[in-house]
């Protein structure tokens, strides 16, 4: 809820999915140009997600910024690896998104 009103806040037009495998059904009706990705879904976690995602066609575009509580350094790699392009801790306000948002070429 937090981070649907920060982006709309932004301008940007929000889809939320209630799991990752729906979350990647969407994606592949409609790529959209950025995912803001919590770690910890069901069905499908962010991990499994962005693994499917970037292997979608047009999959590669994305702006992926993974927004999450797990904060080691095990994760932050793992996501990085697997093809996030920014990672937020939870808990964040919208000065944060916004400088990820940016640096990740979204403002």
């Amino acid at each position: 809820m937090v981070a649907r009103k920060i982006l709309e806040n932004l301008d940007f037009r929000i889809e939320e999915a209630e799991d990752g495998q729906k979350a990647l059904e969407a994606c592949q009706r409609r790529m959209p140009d950025a995912v803001l990705l919590d770690w910890n879904m069901p069905v499908k976690n962010g991990i499994e997600f962005l693994k499917d995602l970037r292997a979608t066609p047009d999959g590669e575009r994305p702006i992926v910024v993974f927004c999450t509580t797990e904060d080691d350094l095990a994760h932050i790699q793992e996501a990085i690896s697997a093809g996030a392009n920014e990672y937020i801790m939870k808990p964040f306000d919208s000065e944060i998104i916004q400088s990820k948002f940016s640096l990740a070429g979204l403002l």
